[in-house]
């Protein structure tokens, strides 16, 4: 169940309920990938900073360690040892970005393995019994590749989308009736694609409203296009897709990109951002950006922001530091 709490022009706070806990609404998704945040974040961290939502790709785990294996350990909340809601990404970004190893179909997308180069076949039907091995609470659609190119070529991309939208309905729908099915409550969101093409976007966000999934995504908005085109988009997009339905931009992204996106009605959020850049020792404060690998801060003592609720940690030398 899905509900608005209380709007601002289209920014809106929202409760949703699944079969794995609540969520409220606008929400930003933690990432990890392979069943794990990089950069040594535990499931613990992750509960005591307050997050919500976890983040899985179903294209990573197939590969590695499998889905089968996953599903034997019980399904991804037990494997990664997580209560809360997971969202399962269809690995649609991989076939993007995959360029050099993937051919695709009407019946799905052909990979050769990032990892050990085995051939893989990933269709809508394969990707719903996927995520339905991994058990998450929410599955993704399985989605064509569509790249910013000629229009004609993202229209024939974004038809095909929609054609395997329809069969991932119908496999979800068969799955969760299985009785070896773990979570037999997963929902199902769709992507709207159509690179920078405000027509095919807005036809297609028209042509999956009517198929009354549990949610909507705006997808392949964050692989190379400006901040300006991605508003642009939202702005004309969203007010296609349904008002009752939660709406997630996919793949974003930073501080301003978050508040440009819940202005613009999305309630879900994700991106690798905050870990990648903890690796590499950027952090994002109420004065600014720091790079906390620059030589001043070798010996700074102080906290990284003054009157930060982090969680504390005590160490043998004085002022205890924070960890942000």
């Amino acid at each position: 169940m899905y509900k608005i709490l209380k709007m601002e022009g289209r920014a809106k706070r929202a409760h949703m309920e699944t079969v794995h806990g609540n969520i409220e609404t606008p929400v930003f998704m933690n990432v990890g990938t392979a069943a794990a945040i990089k950069g040594a974040v535990s499931t613990e961290d992750l509960q005591q900073i307050g997050t919500q939502v976890e983040l899985s790709n179903t294209y990573h785990l197939h590969v590695r360690p499998g889905d089968e294996v996953v599903k034997k350990m019980g399904g991804l909340h037990k494997f990664m040892v997580w209560d809360k809601p997971i969202l399962t990404d269809s690995g649609g970004f991989q076939v993007f970005s995959l360029a050099g190893l993937r051919k695709i179909k009407e019946e799905g997308v052909y990979f050769h393995s990032h990892v050990d180069g085995r051939k893989i076949f990933m269709g809508p039907e394969e990707s719903m019994q996927i995520q339905s091995n991994l058990a998450s609470t929410i599955a993704m659609l399985s989605t064509s590749a569509v790249e910013c190119g000629r229009a004609r070529y993202v229209q024939n991309s974004v038809d095909r989308t929609a054609r395997w939208l329809q069969r991932c309905k119908n496999k979800m729908q068969e799955l969760n009736q299985r009785e070896d099915t773990i979570n037999k409550h997963q929902l199902l969101f769709g992507i709207n694609q159509g690179a920078i093409y405000e027509d095919i976007r807005i036809d297609h966000a028209k042509r999956i409203s009517e198929m009354n999934l549990d949610g909507y995504a705006v997808g392949g908005l964050a692989v190379g296009e400006s901040h300006e085109e991605m508003y642009h988009i939202l702005d004309e997009v969203v007010p296609y897709l349904p008002k009752d339905k939660p709406t997630y931009l996919m793949g974003v992204g930073t501080p301003a990109n978050i508040l440009e996106g819940v202005e613009r009605g999305i309630d879900f959020f994700d991106c690798v951002y905050p870990s990648r850049n903890g690796r590499h020792g950027h952090v994002y404060t109420n004065h600014g950006k720091m790079n906390l690998f620059n030589q001043k801060y070798e010996l700074d003592p102080r906290p990284i922001e003054e009157g930060c609720q982090c969680r504390r940690a005590v160490t043998t030398a004085e002022p205890t530091s924070v960890i942000c």
